[in-house]
């Protein structure tokens, strides 16, 4: 259950509220809140006079649910907005990782030219193997925020653990939660503190149930700007890395108020079938797309497989607003 509290009530007030009846609490634009647990189905009678709405719901999907919200909740990133009633598909690409100045400028340069304006590259990278490359950590977020002061991008990149959590909030403009990430609660927690927009990708053996309370975490800390992002889970079928669960994201856009953004580079895992999971990510007319491209693909130093050459790229983007258009949607 989530009540809406009178306005008048204090923080400390509120605190005081969660802490004795066991509850969520928090601020989230000027509005006290508090989230009891599903299994609460009245207004306790102690709670009826601070209780100014009150909201039952039937499982812990509270704060992101359609049945809370009807309307998708907006996501502002720079100047452009996602979500809400606009008809935008945000595209945000880039490589993998962040290896070198000379690699990301270059990205940077070449999307800059199409008319993209969000760069995505990790910092630090969760790799399966310790013998892999593991990131260039700090300085490559200095990196990205030079990035981002000469080429005018935004900057998503991806938290690995809580050690660095604070370091990624400060140096990005949007904060990725990576799939073997996203049952750390520190770092969910730590998110839900800050003001800026979060992704969230779903773990390869989360169910959807589970993915959408990973988002309730962060939105009960107060921070509404919370993205979901579906990355392909596991399932028997070994040809491709992962399987893009589509029919999943019908379910988040019919019954979640968040953003979906589809990452189809870790999905297929391949990169002659990341342009056709694009665009049909693109016909189900999904908030944004998160694809990898890199200037040469062959000697990246993670998932090399799966990144797009530029020519790639760039012959996969012109056919993407064709189909944003026949849906009312524009690729931004």
């Amino acid at each position: 259950m989530i009540l809406h509290l009178n306005e008048d009530i204090t923080p400390e007030k509120l605190f005081e509220i969660a802490t004795s009846h066991e509850a969520v609490g928090f601020i989230d634009q000027s509005t006290p809140k508090l989230v009891l647990s599903s299994q609460v189905k009245e207004v306790p009678e102690s709670l009826t006079s601070f209780v100014s709405e009150s909201f039952l719901m039937d499982s812990d999907i509270q704060l992101a649910s359609r049945a809370y919200l009807s309307e998708k909740r907006t996501i502002n990133i720079g100047n452009h907005t996602i979500g809400g009633n606009t008809n935008n598909t945000m595209m945000m690409a880039g490589p993998c990782s962040i290896e070198s100045w000379q690699q990301i400028s270059e990205v940077a340069t070449f999307l800059k030219n199409l008319g993209i304006q969000t760069l995505r590259a990790g910092s630090f990278k969760p790799r399966t193997s310790p013998y892999s490359f593991q990131g260039l950590g700090e300085e490559g977020l200095k990196m990205l925020a030079d990035v981002r002061e000469e080429f005018g991008l935004n900057v998503i990149t991806e938290v690995k653990d809580s050690s660095h959590v604070d370091l990624v909030i400060e140096y990005s403009d949007i904060v990725q939660i990576g799939t073997k990430a996203m049952y750390d609660q520190s770092i969910l927690r730590a998110c839900g503190k800050t003001k800026k927009p979060v992704l969230l990708k779903r773990g390869f053996g989360t169910t959807l149930q589970e993915f959408v309370q990973a988002a309730e975490f962060i939105l009960s800390g107060g921070n509404s700007e919370v993205m979901l992002c579906e990355r392909g889970i596991r399932t028997f079928e070994n040809k491709t890395r992962f399987t893009l669960d589509l029919t999943g994201v019908a379910y988040l856009k019919e019954y979640t108020n968040l953003p979906v953004i589809i990452d189809p580079s870790h999905a297929m895992g391949y990169r002659y079938g990341v342009p056709d999971l694009a665009r049909a990510a693109v016909a189900m007319g999904v908030d944004g797309l998160l694809i990898e491209t890199h200037p040469t693909p062959e000697q990246a130093k993670s998932d090399a497989a799966q990144q797009l050459n530029f020519r790639e790229f760039e012959s996969l983007f012109h056919t993407l607003q064709p189909i944003a258009n026949a849906i009312g949607k524009q690729i931004i």
